[in-house]
């Protein structure tokens, strides 16, 4: 039995020689050695969609990429028109009143061209519903 476990003993240490000695012999370059960089095969040619757009780039996607100057920019912006901006009373007329209806208090709030001014107004006349 001695000599079975010398023997495999041997046997396995010269197997692990070989395979260093074969290794070594045919040790290819490393990922970041210029060896290896320089067998990388060249790059692909480019895809059709890699090639830039053959139409102008419209002006609001160039305005998109133009760095704002203060001389040039205006104070409101164009998509901000403050001649057609919404009337926020009546939207906080409408929350306040939520609010106190879920607290349980009974508010009573009006506005301008609201159903109740034209229902009083119906009512002046005699017009009934």
């Amino acid at each position: 039995m001695r000599e079975l476990i010398a023997l495999a003993a041997i046997g396995l240490g010269s197997v692990l020689v070989l395979a260093v000695v074969r290794a070594m012999a045919s040790r290819r370059p490393g990922r970041h050695t210029a060896e290896f960089l320089a067998e990388l095969p060249e790059p692909a040619p480019a895809d059709p969609w890699a090639k830039p757009w053959p139409t102008p780039t419209p002006e609001h996607v160039r305005a998109l990429y133009t760095p704002l100057r203060g001389e040039d920019v205006a104070l409101t912006r164009p998509y901000c028109r403050m001649d057609t901006a919404m009337d926020l009373g009546v939207i906080r007329e409408r929350r306040t009143a939520a609010v106190l209806a879920t607290l349980g208090v009974d508010y009573a709030y009006g506005y301008a061209g609201d159903q109740f001014e034209t229902l009083a107004g119906l009512a002046a006349t005699g017009v009934t519903a």
